[in-house]
């Protein structure tokens, strides 16, 4: 037996998995890790569906109860649904940048991973309060206050403030210009300084 696509059933089935899919898109834009293909994020979207879903129905049966009208309820459904599944993909979002789950799970025993996307965010992550030394080709070496950085290693620039360029004696700071965009592909390491914080 299949779908009526005449009758209301696709509409149904459409609202029922929206905000599945609505939690996954704002996930999926808050998160700075490489997108999986087409099938996990389906397999994504269906949990969220599932999370959202079950969220949705216990709100719904808690306020039926407070207003004894169950009916009056109902309606409040697809909007109730879509809200929580925006809350959701922004509490899995959270999660997924700041590393707080995580956080605990290692310090249980459960894993060793982190839930940043590689050692490079990882590491910008928990140096993101210190000024970074760029060593650039023909050891040229640059100082300065790292305002965005890309996340991957292999694409993207760092934007810099207050640079100076490092010589083995002196510092020599590149006057009248507020910041510089420099190509990751020409950085071949990245010094986190101690105690130098903005």
């Amino acid at each position: 037996m299949g779908i009526d696509w005449a009758s209301g059933e696709i509409v149904g089935v459409l609202t029922f998995l929206l905000p599945g899919f609505v939690a996954a898109a704002v996930f999926y834009a808050l998160i700075s890790h490489p997108r999986p293909g087409t099938f996990d994020r389906i397999v994504l979207a269906l949990i969220f569906t599932v999370i959202v879903q079950t969220v949705t129905r216990y709100f719904l049966l808690v306020l039926a109860h407070a207003e004894g009208n169950a009916g009056a309820v109902e309606t409040w459904e697809p909007a109730l649904s879509i809200l929580i599944a925006v809350v959701l993909g922004l509490l899995a979002s959270y999660f997924s940048n700041t590393d707080s789950l995580h956080k605990i799970l290692r310090r249980s025993g459960i894993t060793k991973e982190t839930s940043y996307p590689s050692e490079w965010y990882s590491a910008f992550s928990r140096h993101r309060d210190s000024y970074v030394v760029l060593h650039m080709d023909g050891r040229r070496r640059l100082l300065g206050w790292p305002e965005e950085w890309p996340s991957r290693p292999e694409e993207g620039h760092f934007r810099l403030a207050e640079a100076e360029w490092l010589y083995d004696d002196r510092r020599e700071p590149i006057e009248g210009v507020a910041t510089n965009l420099i190509p990751v592909g020409e950085v071949e390491m990245v010094e986190f300084l101690n105690g130098q914080h903005r």
